[in-house]
């Protein structure tokens, strides 16, 4: 049997790929034909291909490398733990030491009154949990009717059938029977694409304000929560007037349901705080955390619980767990990860120096021609591309045509963005300098350019005829 391994040709390990792997949200006849990026080192915010380019990563992998590739403390602490006990569950009134002094820092980090955690594999898998969790708290309180759940249009939680239900991306919905019964969407904040004429504060409270009309309309007594990305991220990165906030915690308040903040992006110090709750300055009764929580090098996620709902929930057997649920070398690497993220600092650098200049330089993109908007909160980020500023126009090819050109600009230019729709979005590890900053600037605008000239040049720098 022929080795495969980095030294491999490319030609030949995107043929084994095409043949034997298949790919999340890919269409794997046209992954085949044109053939994957094969990945083969990476170190702090660069990545390293089978064809030899040094690539600068924007998106921090999946939008979880918050301390950068390479950190040898992480493969040392996973190496340990390994060697001492490489897995243990925690059913059966069973538990093991990763477990427990994860569970205890992650007390210690999170904001006031949340002292417990129930751990998965993924955010996903948490948001699975947080379905069942809200629901069996319901009933333990003689509720049991109160089983909808509220969330947005263009939200991401997750992919599989219970979290993908939960977020609002219809196109995930078109597969498998999506959403499952008893969840509801209202309209996402995205004042650029969705304002119209209103101011963004009027909008951010018209948007907050669907919330209280579709909790009247399902029935008070049958809502059981409310959840929502503090800072929407699959979806564009879409960064909510300043109203909105506010004006939604108003709405939970008033009714008495739950609110749940889906942080597997927003926390351990993407917006520049632990938690982007935070940050936006809401109070939920649970927080989903994954990504960041080990930067990605073990997967592992979980449902932070306020102790309110978690005392009510300790009442009952709650029949739910996965195989991975803690498992001890992910805690361990987590540990490990918090550790670092703590001790070096890297939260507070990003709120208070590397994230304020990141800021200043990605908003200068509104100078390009193509750029219509730029936001960005601490270390996430994205700008809308439009054929017309003044008027916030769309294109008038299909959505995504033109991001998706933007995108393989960045790709030659060595930068990997992303695109949604026609946004392109950044989220890059936070460990990113400033001369990388620079770079990384550097590269959007060269693509940027690059993109501009091939949309005039085949007749794409036309905008959708308004409604």
């Amino acid at each position: 049997m022929a080795i495969i391994s980095v030294q491999s040709p490319t030609a030949e390990l995107q043929a084994l790929d095409a043949a034997h792997h298949m790919h999340p949200f890919t269409h794997g006849s046209e992954l085949a034909q044109k053939g994957a990026r094969v990945i083969t080192r990476a170190d702090g915010v660069w990545l390293n291909d089978s064809d030899g380019n040094r690539i600068l990563d924007a998106m921090a992998g999946l939008w979880c490398v918050n301390i950068g590739y390479g950190r040898r403390e992480l493969a040392q602490a996973a190496a340990r733990q390994m060697e001492e006990l490489p897995y243990y569950n925690t059913f059966f009134q069973t538990t093991h030491v990763p477990a427990i002094a994860l569970s205890k820092k992650l007390s210690d980090l999170a904001p006031e009154g949340f002292n417990q955690v129930f751990f998965a594999g993924s955010g996903s898998e948490a948001n699975d949990t947080n379905l069942r969790l809200v629901r069996t708290y319901w009933a333990a309180k003689g509720q049991p009717e109160r089983n909808i759940v509220i969330s947005r249009w263009n939200a991401y939680h997750g992919s599989s059938v219970g979290s993908g239900s939960l977020g609002g991306m219809k196109g995930m919905h078109m597969q498998g029977g999506l959403p499952i019964p008893d969840i509801h969407h209202i309209d996402q904040p995205n004042w650029w694409a969705e304002g119209d004429d209103m101011t963004p504060e009027e909008f951010g409270l018209e948007r907050a304000r669907q919330l209280e009309a579709k909790i009247e309309e399902l029935g008070p007594d049958r809502v059981a929560a409310f959840i929502a990305e503090p800072i929407q991220g699959a979806g564009g990165v879409i960064v909510p007037p300043d109203s909105y906030w506010p004006e939604v915690q108003r709405i939970v308040d008033k009714y008495g349901i739950l609110l749940i903040a889906d942080e597997v992006i927003c926390g351990f110090g993407r917006t520049g705080n632990w938690f982007g709750s935070q940050t936006v300055n809401i109070r939920p009764h649970v927080m989903t955390i994954a990504k960041g929580l080990s930067s990605g090098y073990q997967p592992i996620g979980g449902s932070l619980v306020c102790d309110e709902v978690a005392e009510v929930v300790a009442g009952v057997e709650f029949n739910h767990g996965y195989t991975y649920s803690g498992h001890p070398v992910a805690c361990a690497v987590a540990l490990e990860n918090l550790r670092i993220l703590d001790e070096e600092g890297i939260v507070t650098r990003v709120r208070e120096e590397t994230g304020p200049y990141l800021k200043e330089k990605f908003e200068s993109l509104t100078d390009h021609p193509l750029v219509g908007e730029a936001k960005i909160v601490g270390m996430m980020g994205s700008i809308a591309l439009t054929p017309d500023k003044d008027s916030r126009a769309a294109f008038a090819s299909d959505p995504g045509t033109v991001g998706f050109i933007c995108r393989e600009r960045c790709f030659s230019n060595n930068l990997i963005m992303r695109h949604v729709g026609d946004r392109m979005i950044i989220s890059p590890p936070l460990v990113i300098d400033r001369e990388e900053i620079d770079i990384l600037i550097d590269r959007a605008w060269q693509s940027l350019d690059e993109t501009h000239v091939r949309l005039k040049d085949e007749g794409l720098m036309k905008a959708k005829a308004a409604a």
